[in-house]
This record gives C-alpha cells, structure tokens and sequence, in this order.
C-alpha cells in the first residue's frame, strides 16, 4: 500500500496539487540523481535530502512559494520541482541549494515531491513504486523528527550552537520539541524571506 499524500495548498489551482511521498534506506539515489541531471522528463519530481526537512509545513512552504513563482513565471530554475529545491535554501545560489537540500549519491533519507493535477496520484504512485528503490514511511511530523540531522539543519540555516545536557553532553540545542518549533519559524521566515536580503 503506498503511502503517497496528495494535498491542494490554499491559494493554488488543483492543477498544481502537491504529490508527497518519504522513503528510508534509499538504494538507487546515485540512479534517481543522474535521470535528474540528465534531464529525463519521466524523473520531474523534487528530489530531496529528508535530512534537512523539519515539518510538513516546511515542505509545503516551499512548495508554495515554488508554485506562485511558475503561476507568475518567476522562476529561476528550469522547473517548479527545481523550484522547490531552492525555496528550501535561504540564499539564492542555485547550485548551493541543489548541493545541500538536493538528492546525492549518498541520500538515504528521500523526500518526493510532485507538482500536478489532483488526479494524477495513482500514476505518479505507480511510477514512484517502479522507481523507488527504499522504504516507504509514512510522511508526517513524528516521522520526519527521527530523521532530522539538527547538526546539519543548523549549519544550513545558522541557527544556533550546540549545549550541553545535565550528563555533559554535546545536544543541539533545537532538539527539544519547544526549541525545534523555534528553529522551525526560524527556518520558514528564511524561505519567506529570501531574494528580499540577497
């Protein structure tokens, strides 16, 4: 059974509904990285490193600002799905996005995204399951909590140093739930906010 969301954000047609769908211990990310370099049309989806992502309303903000730029023909990439790879990023360098929010050789952790009709789910389900090599889990906040690489997310944003817990030790300091939700409105304003500072 898949585990595939497709979800209409507010404020956008259902021609560009968002497709979701997270996979663990990805074995073919080298493959799915070259059919996207190469250009192959059948592999248009938003490759990303789940590393990084903090929360559904993380993915869907930057989906968001991804589709009002193609429905304003802003956009700064070849595609909407490259798009959302650089909303992710908190400056505009195209190639620094895709190198540390973008699918690697070495990505375990995968989010998949997909910009379509709302009635596209069950094609993009069946191509996704023939693709996709790895784990299909469930895409939701608790799930995405596990996978969270705090130091990583922290050096990307600047978000802050590490502190240490009662035993000595070493903890980012946005690892506790009330902290995470900080770095978290943190992370959106950067997304919100990028190409107005740089």
């Amino acid at each position: 059974m898949s585990l595939l969301q497709t979800i209409t954000l507010s404020h956008t047609p259902s021609s560009h509904s968002v497709h979701v769908a997270l996979y663990r211990n990805v074995k073919n990310s080298a493959f799915l990285e070259q059919q996207l370099l190469g250009g192959n049309s059948d592999y248009e989806y938003a490759f990303i490193d789940a590393r990084v992502i903090l929360s559904k309303v993380h993915v869907f903000a930057s989906c968001f600002r991804a589709i009002v730029d193609q429905l304003s023909d802003k956009l700064r990439t070849r595609n909407v799905h490259s798009e959302i790879v650089l909303a992710l990023s908190p400056n505009n360098n195209i190639r620094t996005a895709f190198r540390n929010f973008g699918i690697t050789a070495n990505t375990s952790s995968l989010l998949v995204v997909k910009i379509g009709h709302s009635t596209q789910s069950s094609s993009i389900r069946k191509h996704l399951e023939e693709v996709i090599e790895g784990d299909e889990i469930e895409f939701c906040d608790s799930v995405l909590a596990g996978i969270i690489d705090w130091s990583l997310v922290s050096r990307l944003y600047k978000l802050g140093n590490t502190r240490q817990d009662e035993g000595g030790n070493r903890k980012w300091q946005w690892e506790a739930e009330a902290d995470s939700k900080e770095a978290e409105m943190r992370v959106l304003n950067s997304i919100a906010l990028r190409g107005m500072t740089n």
